[in-house]
């Protein structure tokens, strides 16, 4: 080949060319090996390891002429494994192989130390030195400006977890007793008086309705002063109703006795009675209420008035209503109240065959109340009470003479009670004065003692205690009448829940007016319900009645006693 000569400027041309063709290989081989020692996702290079290390030469030994590569970096983490898998544990076992390294049953397993990877780990190794830190892995990508993915680090194999929640203790009962069982356990509350009525619901009332049958045996079967025995059949009929309204209420109670004689003295008589009451809620400070009434009872000898030879005794009959209004202004209490009363005798039948009129006893109170109050405390109010009121008789003259018409004046203190079950009613005193229309007859007057108070010393025991003035007439020539105080004290006592005790006791003291004379008056009685379910009873008294007077003609005594069946509803 022949051999082609150049020109010098033609050699300087080409050494030039062949100068930049070396600058521009150094410079294209540069910045791979300036990235493989700024720490490539696989590591740097390390001027002291071993040239046959696989793990920095990938498996062949390095040399001068051989350039590293890249290392790879997988799109996806996790799909190639960041350190060399651990022979002691193969993957897909859940449980580490015990290498002397576990803590124990239940503790928490010690990891193993990571075998050395590296020439400068093996060293330190060799040496008995601590291995160094791993070295940092880039965050980027190499040849990007990406962010790497970092592997991440899951454990694996059991670990001990703390409890979902700490272990409930069931402690033992203050009182020291035996807890139930959980599933003997009753949710239902028992009842508080299981014996007690259940009533009958009406519309918006619940009526209970009570009848009582039984024989009574006496010592003084019209209580009279002779006081003749006898054996009687005597049946009750009782009946409470109570409104079950939202707002206001209404209240009734009722009786009914009939008794017929069985054997003995021949009687056949009826007694009743009754009062209604309705309390409407106006406003929160002004209150109406209003109260009807009605008695019936034969005359006896306990009657102010005594009629000689009658067959059988007259009828006493009495018609009561009220109306009031209360108004509260702050602490004061003001009421004004409106009240009448008539009452109604009989014919007496007499021995010798004639009737005698009683018209001329029928009269009828009108009356008006005006009270005041300031209440002290929720529980105590004192109060005061005037009255004023005309009494009419029927007959403007009586058969002896005597214009009876009166007009009738009183007043009275006292204090109101409302200590919750405790104690609850009222107490007062006061006078009280009658002024007939005939100058003839001297006027009644004397001092006036009311109550009506329900006290609970304790539980399942209840003492009721009234009191009550009352001015009474007759038609007796040159007599004004008199003034009676009765004071009844009763207790009710629940021994078991089917057995209830009750006893009463009473005394009442009769002065008449314009004439040295008085009756007293004693009761007292004995009585027990034993219920043998719910409906059903068996019940019993014994009682007692007795008047002494110091005017001729007048004392008298009844012993009694009475077994019976109860029902209720």
């Amino acid at each position: 080949m022949p051999r082609v000569r150049l020109q010098p400027s033609q050699s300087l041309r080409a050494k030039a060319v062949c100068l930049l063709l070396a600058s521009a290989s150094a410079l294209a081989f540069t910045p791979v090996a300036f990235a493989q020692d700024a720490g490539g996702l696989r590591g740097g290079m390390r001027l002291e390891a071993d040239a046959t290390d696989p793990v920095t030469t990938g498996g062949t030994p390095a040399s001068s002429e051989t350039q590293a590569a890249p290392a790879y970096v997988p799109v996806s983490p996790g799909a190639v494994p960041d350190e060399p898998t651990d022979t002691a544990n193969p993957p897909g076992t859940l449980f580490p192989q015990d290498n002397g390294n576990s803590a124990g049953f239940g503790d928490v397993p010690v990891p193993s130390a990571r075998p050395p990877t590296t020439a400068r780990e093996r060293r330190a190794a060799r040496e008995g030195r601590e291995q160094p830190a791993a070295p940092r892995q880039n965050t980027r990508a190499a040849g990007s400006g990406e962010p790497a993915q970092i592997p991440r680090q899951e454990t694996t194999g059991t670990v001990r977890t703390e409890a979902v929640g700490p272990a409930v203790r069931i402690g033992v009962p203050d009182d020291g007793q035996r807890a139930e069982a959980i599933e003997a356990l009753d949710p239902r509350q028992p009842e508080e008086d299981p014996y007690a009525p259940l009533g009958i619901r009406v519309g918006t009332f619940i009526l209970r309705p009570t009848i009582e049958q039984g024989v009574t045996v006496t010592s003084n079967a019209d209580y009279s002063v002779e006081g003749r025995e006898a054996v009687l059949s005597q049946t009750t009929l009782r009946l409470n109703a109570i409104s079950d309204w939202t707002q206001h209420s209404a209240s009734l109670d009722a009786y009914g006795t009939f008794r017929k004689t069985l054997s003995g003295y021949e009687i056949s008589e009826i007694r009743a009675g009754g009062l209604a009451a309705l309390n409407l809620d106006i406003t929160e400070e002004l209150r109406a209420r209003a109260t009807l009434g009605y008695e019936r009872a034969p005359e006896t000898a306990a009657s102010p008035v005594i009629i000689a030879d009658t067959v059988e005794d007259p009828i006493h009959q009495t018609f009561t209503g009220s109306l009031g209004l209360e108004k509260d202004v702050g602490k004061a209490r003001f009421g004004i109240t409106g009240r009448v009363e008539y009452d109604a005798y009989g014919d007496a039948d007499l021995s010798d065959g004639t009737v005698l009129s009683q018209e001329d006893r029928n009269s009828t109170l009108v009356a008006v109340l005006l009270r005041g109050g300031y209440e002290i405390s929720p529980a105590v109010t004192p109060f005061a009470e005037i009255e004023a009121g005309h009494n009419f008789y029927q007959e403007e003259v009586d058969a002896s003479g005597f214009r009876r018409s009166s007009d009738r004046i009183g007043a009275r203190a006292g204090v109101e009670l409302d200590l919750s079950e405790k104690l609850t009613g009222e107490i007062s005193g006061g006078w009280i004065r009658e002024q007939f229309e005939d100058d003839r007859l001297e006027p009644i007057e004397g001092p006036t003692l009311n109550a009506l108070l329900t006290w609970s010393p304790e539980r399942e025991t209840t003492v009721d205690i009234e009191a009550a003035t009352t001015v009474e007439g007759t038609t007796t020539a040159d007599e004004s009448g008199s003034l009676l105080h009765v004071v009844r004290v009763g207790i009710e006592r629940q021994v078991r829940a089917n057995l209830t005790a009750n006893a009463e006791l009473g005394i009442g003291y009769r002065d008449y007016t314009g004439q040295d004379g008085h009756d007293l008056l004693y009761n007292a009685e004995l009585g027990a319900t034993w219920w043998l379910n719910r409906y059903a009873g068996i019940t019993g008294r014994l009682r007692h009645e007795s008047q002494k007077s110091n005017i001729e003609g007048r004392d008298f005594k009844a012993n009694s006693v009475f077994l019976g069946l109860k029902v209720q509803r």
